[in-house]
């Protein structure tokens, strides 16, 4: 049960149609000011199909007005429809997500340690829960106890569970999915109408969407033009006066109706939906239509290599002693200094020393003390109760901590390391007390396209940068295999931050994805933070994007749907204004030919007469709508460029056509009006 709505439904079509008959609201129509206009034009125009004389002596027919309202009628109800039918897609994305949020019994743990079944409507922030096999997650929280297997498909589409357990970043649940196996223990992290499937709903129903910067800034701009064209259409009626030519209320409407960027205007806001709309389908959940605006703004993206860039399963292929060592010696000192290591890593040391026939008696490190990896130390370990010191971990780490114990540095670790990091590998070193005993070979591979899909990015001028905790050697290629612009080696948390606002001082707007809690202060500055689903909650709640897949390499597609976003909204604004050329020469010369005649040189599609070239613009103004919202849902065609070449083509697809097609299509609706003997 993906958010996935791709279809247009009859029901969907349908609720469009009737909300396009709700928007007429002046209440709504006011939030667009051109639109507005438009509908106070075709109130007025009402009027005079009723009282044809209630301004002023008419020279034109009942008939003409009545033509005029119904023109501008559509003209409102294409744009409402436009919105309304966006506005759809996501209300139809909304009630599939409220399927998952069905009324479910909690078993909240009390203060004598018991269960008791309540609502899952009266948890709050902090309650513990108890979630067994085949119940649902009641809210969004942390797992604090046990491991279990979890069905996401609710909200992610996939059918495959998850393991998720206590600790590390892959411990938050999301209320809503399912445990297939197992049980966990759950600390509630948020209020009832908070959880993260309220906010779904919200965001995708539109609910929570606000305009983006951009969005209004052209909103701004369509509403200063339209205020100058009702000037420009008030000082024509002096001039008319002059020139001795009655103009009726009637034609002057149409007039200004043609002459500002009614297209836009009624498109723009379903533009802004419609993209949103494109990144959910793409299982990707935007807090704002600024991100995914921001995103088509992208000049630089930091990513992790692990998981990302790689498949992040980096296993032990091999054990290589240093210091004369035998490799049945590092082999084992390597499996204790894994076996109570938890990371797939760790697991696969274990599983490559048991292999090559090495084992270790349980009793030996029974009440050990178990040292955990942080990204500070760079290492983990034991300490056994007899004394002994176990380390494993980064070589200039393991170094370190060798020199500081007083111990030995082997001459040929750095060279073995080195050779391990050349092959792409990473190497990690072991010690026990004061002696290195050699190298672990973790071998992770580049993800295929990767180096493609990066070459697509440069081209746009978007500038990659990978983060990795691993040795300069080993960085330099892996980043060289995956084809990306720079990297960050031996990074911390704090190194991503100094990147990111590296990149911000110089005025760019920077790019990335995390899932842990210590990715959160970075997603947080990131002008674009994709978190992933499967991660913590303090990596979600900083971020303004939230992956339901938990793919990392989803912001490559999130960042062409950002530049799709903006490219949709410029085509369409320029095609807009370009059509107004055609309207120009057919209802300019219309309205004044009579009074001059030399005005007819600009007739250049010999409309047939005044009323005819009105009517026409007029119709054509309002049928462009509705075939332009394939292009406002879908967006316009992008293709990975240099955005002076993607400039270029627009302005002569949109721009060009923008012109050419208006003076088609007004002439032949001239022909089938004149043909009809409408006019």
């Amino acid at each position: 049960m993906a958010i996935q709505t791709n279809t247009l439904s009859k029901d969907l079509v349908v609720q469009a149609i009737i909300d396009s008959f709700k928007k007429l609201n002046p209440v709504v129509m006011i939030k667009n000011p051109v639109m507005f206009v438009v509908e106070v034009g075709t109130l007025i125009t009402l009027i005079l199909s009723i009282k044809p004389d209630i301004f002023a002596a008419s020279t034109v027919g009942r008939g003409y007005n009545i033509a005029v309202f119904f023109i501008l009628l559509f003209t409102v109800l294409f744009a409402n429809f436009a919105e309304a039918l966006a506005e759809g897609r996501g209300k139809a994305q909304a009630d599939t997500l409220r399927k998952t949020k069905s009324e479910t019994m909690a078993k909240v743990r009390q203060k004598d340690g018991s269960y008791k079944e309540l609502p899952s409507t009266s948890l709050r922030k902090g309650d513990i829960v108890r979630v067994d096999t085949g119940e649902l997650i009641p809210s969004d929280g942390e797992i604090i106890e046990g491991l279990a297997s979890i069905d996401e498909s609710a909200i992610t589409g996939e059918s495959a569970p998850v393991i998720k357990e206590a600790g590390g970043d892959f411990s938050s649940v999301t209320g809503g999915t399912r445990v297939v196996s197992d049980y966990i223990i759950v600390k509630i992290m948020t209020d009832p109408g908070e959880s993260f499937l309220d906010k779904m709903i919200a965001l995708v129903e539109g609910a929570s969407r606000q305009k983006t910067p951009n969005e209004i800034a052209l909103t701004t701009l369509l509403a200063v033009l339209t205020l100058i064209f009702l000037f420009v259409i008030m000082t024509l009626v002096p001039i008319a006066d002059y020139l001795k030519v009655r103009l009726d209320v009637a034609t002057l409407i149409a007039l200004l109706v043609c002459l500002i960027p009614t297209t836009i205007g009624g498109l723009l806001s379903a533009i802004g939906i419609a993209g949103m709309n494109r990144v959910t389908q793409f299982n990707v959940l935007a807090m704002s239509g600024k991100a995914v605006e921001a995103a088509g703004d992208i000049n630089t993206m930091i990513l992790d290599k692990t998981g990302t860039i790689t498949f992040g399963n980096r296993m032990a292929s091999e054990f290589v002693p240093v210091d004369n060592v035998s490799e049945q010696e590092v082999t084992l000192a390597s499996l204790k200094a894994s076996v109570k290591d938890e990371t797939p890593e760790g697991r696969s040391v274990v599983e490559l020393a048991r292999k090559q026939g090495v084992d270790w008696d349980e009793k030996e490190y029974e009440g050990a003390e178990i040292i955990e990896f942080t990204a500070e130390t760079r290492m983990s370990g034991l300490n056994l109760s007899n004394g002994m010191q176990i380390r494993k971990g980064a070589v200039d780490a393991i170094k370190k901590y060798i020199a500081a114990q007083g111990g030995r540095v082997p001459v040929d670790l750095d060279k073995k390391a080195d050779e391990i990091a050349m092959a792409g590998g990473t190497p990690l070193a072991v010690a026990i007390d004061k002696r290195i005993y050699g190298v672990i070979y973790l071998k992770d591979t580049v993800k295929p396209g990767l180096k493609e899909r990066f070459a697509e990015l440069r081209t746009m001028g978007i500038k990659t940068i990978m983060c990795t905790g691993d040795n300069p050697l080993t960085a330099a290629t892996i980043a060289a295999e995956a084809g990306v612009d720079d990297f960050i080696a031996e990074a911390k948390p704090e190194d991503k931050i100094a990147a990111i606002k590296r990149e911000q001082a110089e005025g760019k707007l920077v790019a990335m994805t995390g899932d842990g809690t210590n990715d959160a202060p970075a997603l947080a500055q990131a002008d674009v933070g994709l978190a992933m689903n499967s991660g913590t909650m303090a990596a979600k709640e900083a971020a303004n994007m939230i992956d339901l897949d938990s793919d990392p390499t989803k912001l490559l597609s999130v960042i062409a749907i950002g530049k799709q976003l903006l490219i949709t909204r410029g085509a369409l604004t320029t095609f807009s204004i370009a059509n107004d050329i055609a309207k120009y020469f057919a209802v300019i010369p219309a309205m004044f030919i009579i009074a001059i005649p030399q005005l007819q040189a600009l007739n250049i599609m010999r409309l047939a007469t005044p009323q005819s070239a009105i009517l026409s613009a007029l119709i054509f103004n309002a049928i462009i709508i509705p075939l332009l919202i394939p292009v406002a849902m879908k967006g316009a065609k992008y293709k990975a460029m240099d955005a002076n070449r993607l400039l270029r083509g627009n302005l002569l697809v949109y721009g060009l056509g923008g012109v050419i097609v208006p003076f088609i299509g007004i002439k032949v609706i001239d022909l089938i009006l004149t043909g009809l003997h409408l006019v």
